[in-house]
């Protein structure tokens, strides 16, 4: 019996050690825009994108993942391929501040403590908010709503990670944000009052691209596979 408690708070103490290997770092990188105003390029980043990540490493193989990003997102018809959308001759700008959670995959074990450099292809996937400014088209300028809205939906990527230095990682990742949302661009506005100015395609939502690298760093107690 003594033995068999042993065993069990040996397993616990794995599991724990395991359970307190976080990432905390930044990412940095740039934003583009899929919807009805502006070019339709699915990785172009035109803006400045940057914010916080965190992970909890739950084993070798996925993690918990939560960021914070903030960026500018920009539509200009003159830099699409579409001839309707460059003789419309529409843009816009809109800040949006993300806050996404979600789950983390690896290809391969990504074990930070076997004492040699590591590193994975990754997918990702989770669900997301975006706050945004509303606007809409009022004989083709960009109007402010004087309002603000969350735009739901659902980050999903893939990436490649790498142990740096001691205790920091790597990482370039290509994510795309499909959203539950039409407003992002200003084809549908978000006051009744506005909404004989909607256009664009009724059946498709806005998307956006994050694309970047992250830098974190690893902290937590190493794992014990010892039994004394």
């Amino acid at each position: 019996m003594r033995y068999l408690i042993v065993l069990i708070l040996s397993v616990l103490s794995i599991q724990i050690s395991h359970s307190q290997i976080n990432e905390l770092g930044v990412f940095l990188g740039g934003s583009n825009f899929i919807g009805d105003v502006g070019a339709t390029d699915y990785i172009a980043p035109n803006q400045f994108a940057f914010g916080g990540i965190y992970k909890w490493n739950r084993s070798k193989r996925h993690s918990y993942r939560a960021s914070i990003i903030f960026s500018e997102l920009e539509g200009i018809d003159t830099n699409s391929d579409d001839p309707r959308r460059i003789q419309r001759g529409y843009e816009f700008n809109s800040n949006i501040l993300e806050l996404s959670i979600g789950m983390e995959f690896t290809f391969v074990d990504f074990n930070l403590h076997s004492g040699t450099k590591v590193a994975t292809p990754y997918l990702f996937a989770g669900i997301s908010g975006a706050h945004h400014d509303n606007h809409y088209f009022l004989n083709g300028v960009q109007t402010n709503e004087n309002a603000s809205s969350w735009a739901f939906g659902i980050p999903m990527g893939l990436g490649f990670k790498t142990s740096f230095v001691e205790g920091f990682i790597l990482g370039i990742e290509i994510g795309a944000r499909y959203t539950f949302s039409d407003e992002l661009d200003g084809s549908l506005p978000s006051k009744p009052e506005n909404q004989p100015y909607r256009f664009g395609n009724i059946n498709n939502n806005d998307w956006y691209m994050f694309t970047g690298i992250t830098l974190t760093y690893t902290f937590g107690e190493n794992p014990c596979y010892c039994f004394n």
